[in-house]
């Protein structure tokens, strides 16, 4: 196998002409390019410099593996230039997924706020889980502690913790309290969600109401859950995250006793596997929580 650095010499002592001048340029003692040149003749089997009065010029052969040994170091400038770019964040690509509730107003800004500082790297929202930064089809995944990442492929990064609210249409006859009490919502019908914009764990929910809620829709949809709720159906809840997004015709209140906080979370590549993309990602996400606490 042919080393770089003997094509690198190779290449210098034929832009100079002699041994001198490439032992110059490349920082090294005549001998020493005599000895390199020597080498790769060994290795190829054939002369590839012949003496002149001036120095030496290339043979035949010479000019065929002079020409090749200048392709194969462009070439490995060329991945050099285009891996660089990446780590430089000059170009690249990340994929980001995110919940409902966090897609409403804190990823697109951090979004924003990543293209911005670094206008070369594409971004993508996409539709996946943790379970797919494996496979390389997500790079930062946002999930809850309501969810249970255990792979040892992904890191988990905590960004902020929020609280619930819950969602009441303003004509309410509970609308204008500042705090609601949550066992005088006991009749009421509730609008469940898709995981993690749900209504949470059910057993504190009930416990707090003091039976089952009664649940009568179920829509994925936080545009038409509010909807539901405008139009009298029923109540919801809603995470704190999402609490810019609300309707003006719905009421937005705290409970008692409180719902329970979730924690929103960064599932990643570990660091010494994560695309450079990936950590900038994590550092605006990280730097845009604390706006939460």
């Amino acid at each position: 196998m042919l080393e770089t650095w003997s094509l690198r010499v190779l290449v210098e002592v034929a832009d100079r002409g002699s041994f001198s001048g490439a032992a110059e340029a490349l920082t090294m003692t005549q001998p020493a390019v005599s000895r390199q040149i020597a080498s790769l003749e060994h290795k190829v089997g054939v002369a590839l410099f012949r003496r002149v009065p001036r120095g030496v010029a290339p043979t035949a052969a010479g000019t065929i593996a002079i020409d090749e040994a200048r392709a194969i170091l462009g070439r490995l400038a060329g991945m050099e230039a285009r891996l660089g770019a990446f780590a430089e964040l000059r170009t690249g690509h990340v994929r980001v997924s995110a919940f409902p509730s966090a897609n409403t107003e804190f990823v697109p800004e951090a979004i924003r706020r990543f293209s911005e500082l670094y206008p070369g790297v594409d971004v993508s929202l996409v539709v996946a889980g943790w379970r797919d930064i494996r496979s390389g089809g997500v790079d930062v995944a946002l999930v809850t502690d309501w969810d249970t990442v255990d792979d040892d492929g992904v890191s988990v990064v905590p960004l902020l913790e929020e609280e619930h609210r819950v969602v009441l249409p303003a004509t309410h006859r509970l609308a204008g309290r500042t705090t609601v009490p949550l066992r005088e919502l006991r009749g009421e019908t509730w609008i469940e969600g898709s995981h993690p914009d749900c209504l949470g764990p059910l057993e504190g929910l009930a416990r707090a109401l003091g039976g089952p809620p009664r649940i009568g829709f179920t829509c994925d949809d936080w545009t038409g859950k509010q909807a539901l709720v405008a139009a009298g159906t029923g109540v919801t809840i809603m995470s704190t995250l999402a609490g810019s997004a609300v309707r003006p015709d719905l009421a937005l209140r705290p409970t008692s006793p409180a719902l329970p906080r979730r924690r929103v979370l960064a599932a990643v590549a570990p660091p010494e596997v994560r695309s450079a993309a990936a950590s900038a990602m994590l550092t605006v996400l990280t730097s845009l929580a604390a706006r939460y606490h």
